[in-house]
């Protein structure tokens, strides 16, 4: 897709490529975070599952590293168009919400997931290459709502009770695109009253990737729901590309407008 200094971004185009990206998802979601599931490697130190065969592999490239070095992957996001979607007949997301309203909205999808950067990369020029390419992808497709779970760490909704009702009293999405979340993992997210809300707290305990789309007028799911396998308390993040407001939206245009000049 493009390349700048150190890095490239591009999807995956082999099988190396995707040994690669689940090697770094690996390293993130399971040596990190402390995830596991049925299809994880732990020999080979793998992390995957059953849909990777379905999604596009959005990678960020170390350009310094030998293309066949195993680990030349630094940075990767999964995504889902609409037409693999309607194919393989459901999104990852459906194992924790229901997706009613999203799928009756008549708008064109995209889910994305597995979002992860290496630790050395991480709050540098890479991770907004990765949100460029991104953009171009969502740009060329012309999506419309972008959706897909963003995890906290850990399974105790009571150590994230400020962040959760931060993001439910300031950030629940609209009524006719308000995904929720399944029983019997589901989790209320309004655990501390409005008025005693802590904005500096909240935005302290959130992840990085969360806010990254709350800048962006993203909304939340109402609902967490609570990944045990995993050790996350995700949330359902939703963007509106088309409700955007113009200063939200001028982050998707310049990249796509300066690729055309």
């Amino acid at each position: 897709m493009s390349q700048s200094g150190q890095f490239e971004t591009r999807l995956a185009r082999d099988e190396a490529d995707l040994r690669a990206s689940q090697r770094l998802r690996y390293q993130v979601f399971v040596e990190e975070l402390g995830g596991d599931g049925p299809l994880v490697d732990h020999a080979q130190r793998l992390e995957r599952d059953e849909f990777d065969a379905a999604y596009d592999h959005l990678l960020l490239i170390d350009r310094a590293r030998d293309p066949a070095d195993a680990d030349h992957v630094v940075g990767a996001y999964r995504l889902l168009p609409p037409e693999r979607a309607a194919e393989i007949g459901r999104y990852y997301c459906d194992s924790e919400y229901d997706l009613t309203p999203l799928r009756q909205s008549g708008r064109k999808l995209l889910e994305l997931g597995r979002s992860c950067v290496h630790p050395a990369h991480r709050g540098g020029a890479g991770m907004l290459l990765l949100w460029n390419a991104l953009a171009d992808y969502v740009l060329a497709r012309e999506i419309e709502i972008l959706f897909g779970v963003a995890s906290f760490h850990g399974t105790d909704p009571e150590a994230l009770k400020m962040p959760l009702a931060w993001l439910y009293h300031h950030h629940l999405a609209p009524e006719d695109l308000r995904a929720r979340a399944l029983p019997p993992h589901a989790q209320r997210m309004d655990l501390v009253a409005p008025e005693a809300l802590d904005r500096r707290q909240a935005m302290a305990e959130m992840p990085t990737l969360i806010k990254a789309y709350l800048r962006l007028g993203g909304f939340v799911g109402e609902g967490a729901y609570i990944d045990a396998p995993f050790n996350t308390t995700d949330v359902l993040l939703l963007m509106d590309t088309k409700a955007m407001s113009d200063k939200h939206r001028s982050f998707y245009t310049r990249r796509h407008e300066g690729r055309s000049a």
